[in-house]
């Protein structure tokens, strides 16, 4: 006959202890404080105990505290990624970029999606990832939120702001819009272009705004009019169909620069629908330079931006402030450069 148990037939067995940093110590033979050396990475410990201390670990199954080191230290080594639209390439990189140097840094990191750029859900965003302890927040501001005077953190957690102009106290990091659009016109401007039609972005995104503001500025130096800018969507459809109006009009443009890649693919579509070739009668220039950008037809002129050293920046400087770094509020630039590929030749038509 078996034994009795209180255990009742077709139970689990009790959940095995959690092993302690002492069943470490006394399984490997050394002391709990070398043990804890070797969880927290330290180097003053010989080679051969580091080995033998990892092995007792991995017999014993011992995982390292690290929530309780982190409460010890003040540090979760967690940062929060906000964000109003998730979909678009410069975000995607960019976080992609912050999530890789981030864990570099040993850190991980926390993505908080906002559905609308208002003051009441940046603020409840805030307040979320206080609540998910991390140590500072990035905030990617690609629109505008209202009441911005008003953005402020309820722990007063570090924040470093990317893709936005605006005029607040924080340290901001983002692509220079200017200098994009000056190559680009530039670029049209040297083969000879002077009748030149820019597609904008939606007027609530600040990129957008900034290089619909530069088109006019750098034609106005040049002595050249300024044709209405055309607001588009970022969509390739919304390119197509304020192209098809621009050559419907008595004296369509020689060169359209798009704010984007997308809206630009819209534009040589309707070029060609139109029964004319890109670049001989118009030449088009594009925006964020896609991955697809060189297998357009023909292969797109455009403005590549660098997401990644963006991300990186950002993260950079945010660290350097959780970390108690004396430093002033800055904003950060980070140049662009043109890509001259097939879509792109001199006016040939007067």
């Amino acid at each position: 006959m078996r034994p009795s148990s209180n255990t009742p037939s077709g139970a689990d067995s009790p959940a095995r202890p959690r092993a302690s940093i002492n069943d470490v110590a006394k399984h490997a033979g050394v002391s709990a404080q070398t043990v804890s050396r070797v969880a927290n990475g330290q180097t003053n410990v010989r080679p051969a105990t580091r080995e033998r201390v990892q092995a007792s670990m991995r017999a014993l199954g011992y995982r390292p505290n690290s929530a309780a080191r982190n409460l010890k230290s003040g540090r979760f080594r967690s940062i929060g990624f906000v964000t109003f639209n998730l979909a678009t390439l410069g975000t995607e990189r960019t976080l992609n970029a912050i999530a890789e140097a981030s864990e570099a840094a040993g850190y991980t990191t926390t993505l908080l999606p906002v559905k609308d750029p208002t003051q009441i859900d940046v603020a409840g965003a805030f307040s979320r990832l206080e609540e998910q302890a991390v140590d500072g927040i990035i905030l990617v501001m690609s629109a505008k939120i209202d009441s911005l005077d008003e953005l402020k953190l309820t722990a007063g957690l570090p924040l470093v702001i990317v893709d936005s102009d605006a005029n607040l106290p924080y340290t901001i990091v983002d692509t220079d819009q200017e200098q994009g659009a000056q190559i680009a016109l530039q670029h049209l401007l040297d083969l000879g272009h002077r009748d030149i039609v820019h597609i904008s972005g939606p007027s609530t995104s600040f990129s957008a705004k900034r290089r619909a503001a530069a088109y006019r500025q750098i034609m106005f130096d040049a002595g050249l009019p300024a044709h209405p800018v055309l607001v588009g969507d970022w969509t390739a459809s919304s390119g197509l169909a304020l192209t098809r109006e621009l050559l419907a009009s008595a004296q369509p443009p020689t060169a359209v620069f798009a704010a984007n890649d997308q809206m630009a693919l819209g534009a040589m579509h309707a070029i060609h629908e139109h029964g004319w070739s890109v670049p001989a009668d118009v030449s088009v220039v594009g925006f964020d330079d896609t991955d697809d950008a060189a297998s357009y037809w023909p292969a797109l002129t455009t403005v590549h931006q660098n997401f990644d050293a963006v991300g990186r920046h950002a993260t950079r400087l945010l660290l350097s402030i959780i970390d108690g770094e004396p430093s002033e509020t800055q904003k950060i630039l980070i140049p662009t450069r043109l890509v001259v590929r097939e879509s792109t030749g001199p006016v040939r038509r007067a």
